[in-house]
């Protein structure tokens, strides 16, 4: 991402920022930049309709340069593609003023983004954004007999950049029909990589499989890739390393990621740190449950005792449309950080961010162990009414007091 300018007020944090995306990860990046209610201008194409003197209508496509505010912003994973709508609030001959209007960002296309307040989780994507020193992407390739998903992980994206499914036979005696399937699949699997994969900015390409078959496949690439001289990957077939892996679904990539042998392939990049603090968070859940918590109200608790060392947290939860909600989160990454804690900022289009958005998406790890917090809450309610409790005593003491109070008011003793 090429940040061209940038114009934020100290003050309240308001301004515009212009950006230029180059890759697709940068368009996930300007998709978690964006939130309903923000202005932002760039190019776009649009149907214009004009009336002649004589009342005949004519239209064609122009391009022109529109400023919507957002109503609503989609990112399509499959083609990588972020959609924006809502009204035009830039005058323009063509087109008028509270128009409905879609834009669709696209790579080294310019644009602009103006928000009432760049709060510091904005700017922290920003600068991950535009930092040029990222990490190189991993590919990883998880198959079985018949069924393959050749994945490209980047810093914030799973992509599953083709999908290979070929129907194998049962073996039986006196036929090659098994072993003609088997050829045609690793066939399609050799020509996936080939295609998809770039390795000139690949650091290592995980292949994992239950049982013996990414090794057969791996003996099949490195003797079809010398019969045909395919240099890629010829000079580049250390890279590939041979991992464990249930099925060749994209979710075995979960067990992929969990051996160690590919955490130290992996040791450096940002994934493989989110990775292994969520493994840390989930080893704590069984062995420690008082140093693991999660749900923002429990999560709140720990950090009020300044007992928060690892705090996880999805980005899916910053997209909140919901303004309050979203500012609490901000809070609470913002305190955190100036208390000396970690914070791990997970993306949900990866295997991990999934995996913390099944306890909702925040959750820490913490440097001491805290009791229940339940009861933590409990004892602080007792204590900020103990006049209601000792009323309460009194009462059950002496269930006749008023009575006999009421009573003597009349007269009567």
């Amino acid at each position: 991402m090429k940040l061209l300018k940038r114009q934020i007020k100290q003050k309240d944090g308001s301004g515009t920022i212009l950006l230029r995306p180059e890759t697709s990860e940068d368009l996930w990046h300007a998709f978690n930049l964006l939130q309903v209610g923000d202005l932002v201008r760039c190019t776009t194409v649009r149907k214009v309709v004009k009336e002649s003197a004589t009342g005949s209508t004519s239209s064609n496509k122009m391009r022109l340069m529109l400023t919507i505010q957002l109503q609503k912003v989609d990112f399509d994973p499959e083609v990588l593609q972020v959609r924006l709508s809502g009204p035009v609030t830039s005058e323009n001959d063509n087109v008028r003023m509270g128009a409905m209007h879609t834009l669709t960002l696209e790579l080294t296309q310019n644009f602009s983004i103006e928000k009432e307040c760049w709060d510091q989780v904005f700017l922290d994507r920003i600068d991950e954004a535009v930092n040029p020193e990222r990490q190189a992407d991993i590919a990883a390739v998880v198959m079985q007999s018949g069924l393959a998903h050749v994945c490209l992980v980047t810093g914030a994206l799973t992509i599953v950049k083709s999908r290979i499914e070929t129907n194998i036979p049962k073996k039986r005696t006196g036929s090659s029909q098994h072993d003609k399937a088997i050829t045609k699949f690793y066939e399609a699997v050799y020509r996936a990589i080939l295609q998809h994969i770039d390795f000139t900015k690949i650091k290592c390409i995980l292949l994992g499989s239950p049982g013996f078959v990414k090794d057969d496949f791996y003996q099949y690439l490195l003797q079809e890739s010398v019969r045909r001289d395919d240099r890629p990957f010829v000079e580049n077939k250390s890279k590939f390393v041979l991992c464990k892996a249930s099925s060749g679904h994209k979710h075995a990539l979960e067990e992929v990621f969990a051996d160690p042998g590919v955490m130290a392939q992996m040791s450096d990049t940002k994934f493989a740190q989110e990775v292994d603090v969520l493994q840390r968070f989930m080893k704590m859940m069984n062995d420690d449950p008082d140093r693991a918590y999660y749900g923002f109200d429990h999560v709140s608790k720990a950090h009020e005792q300044l007992a928060i060392e690892s705090l996880l947290v999805t980005d899916e939860l910053f997209r909140s449309s919901d303004v309050k909600t979203r500012r609490l989160y901000v809070q609470l990454v913002e305190s955190v950080r100036a208390t000396g804690g970690k914070v791990f900022i997970f993306s949900s289009m990866h295997v991990s961010g999934q995996q913390l958005q099944q306890v909702s998406g925040v959750a820490a790890l913490l440097r001491y162990p805290l009791p229940d917090l339940d009861e933590l809450e409990e004892l602080a309610a007792n204590a900020a009414a103990p006049d209601e409790v000792e009323d309460e005593v009194v009462r059950y003491e002496d269930p006749n007091r008023r009575l006999r109070e009421d009573v003597e008011d009349m007269g009567f003793k």
